[in-house]
């Protein structure tokens, strides 16, 4: 697995674990980063950088996950569906050097492996609602 895909998939559990928990993002990164499998230095700072920057911008995120989800309330949005949305949009909002379709499709994969049968769709359907509002990356 590739250092980005094992960074989001750790940044995908540390906002998870934080929507149930009371704690600093630190100390649940060196959680979820215990039981990570070893050599994860890359995956770690990739994770880092995109649970940091979901936490500062989640207010805009979440606007623009309300915005794109028609008939589909935050509040009611399975948690690790909605996670993977920040994640996702915060790639597609403030990281440039990432391209639009690596964003998704990492996203979708993220989905499969963590979510339910319907999360890839879901996913899918408002990352590329998302995605055909921003300029293309070049």
């Amino acid at each position: 697995m590739g250092a980005r895909r094992l960074g989001r998939e750790i940044a995908l559990q540390l906002l998870y674990s934080r929507d149930y928990t009371v704690g600093e993002a630190s100390s649940l990164l060196e959680m979820v980063f215990d039981e990570a499998e070893p050599g994860t230095a890359a995956g770690r700072a990739f994770s880092d950088e995109l649970v940091r920057g979901v936490l500062e911008h989640r207010e805009t995120i979440d606007a623009t996950i309300t915005e794109k989800s028609k008939n589909w309330a935050i509040s009611r949005m399975a948690k690790v569906d909605l996670n993977i949305l920040r994640l996702a949009i915060y790639e597609l909002l403030y990281r440039g050097d990432i391209p639009k379709n690596v964003t998704i499709n990492e996203a979708i994969e993220v989905a499969k492996k963590f979510g339910t049968e319907d999360s890839p769709a879901f996913i899918n359907g408002i990352l590329d609602e998302v995605a055909s509002t921003l300029p293309d990356k070049g």
